[in-house]
């Protein structure tokens, strides 16, 4: 006997359940492509992934100067300068790490109360609190990392400098100590 030969019925079904195999293909790739590119963006979004050592404020980092009112050798330090309204909202946030004698400086215009918070700041900082004169109004030492408690300046001041927490202590920076930085107009 002799193979019959298929029916129309059953070539349809092969021909859809084919079809259906290349549409199960096609979804799943595109459902790949779509993680890979959330998975994407996630990773280099450095407001969620900074990484770590990565300039996110201005770009580059400037020399800052401490003159230590004691008289001790000057303490010569790397900044990122937090200028625009988004690099200080973002700050030193997301951060694993901040080495010795480099910091984040934020100024402000003419001397003002200043408030700041460690919200999404992963490591301790002392927070540095500088008049317009470059003089050093006072210190917040080893803020507590994620708090929302407002930490103000206590008096009016330009700029805030900060640096890793127990840094100032380390260093012997205290209130009255000068800080050298084109930002504060008396001392470029």
């Amino acid at each position: 006997m002799g193979r019959s030969r298929p029916s129309a019925v059953s070539l349809r079904s092969t021909e859809i359940l084919h079809q259906g195999r290349q549409t199960s293909r096609r979804a799943v790739s595109t459902a790949l492509l779509a993680l890979v590119l959330v998975v994407a963006t996630i990773a280099f979004n450095p407001v969620l992934f900074p990484l770590n050592g990565v300039s996110m404020a201005a770009g580059k980092e400037e020399p800052l100067v401490i003159e230590r009112a004691s008289g001790a050798e000057p303490l010569d330090f790397s900044v990122e300068v937090a200028r625009g309204t988004r690099e200080k909202a973002l700050g030193l946030m997301f951060r694993r790490d901040l080495p010795a004698l480099r910091g984040m400086l934020f100024p402000y215009d003419g001397d003002q109360e200043i408030t700041m918070w460690m919200k999404n700041t992963f490591i301790p900082l002392d927070m540095v609190f500088i008049r317009s004169d470059g003089v050093i109004h006072r210190i917040e030492a080893m803020t507590e990392p994620f708090s929302e408690k407002v930490i103000a300046s206590g008096g009016d001041v330009s700029g805030v400098l900060e640096i890793a927490g127990g840094e100032a202590r380390r260093l012997g920076i205290a209130p009255g100590d000068k800080v050298r930085h084109p930002h504060f107009a008396t001392n470029p």
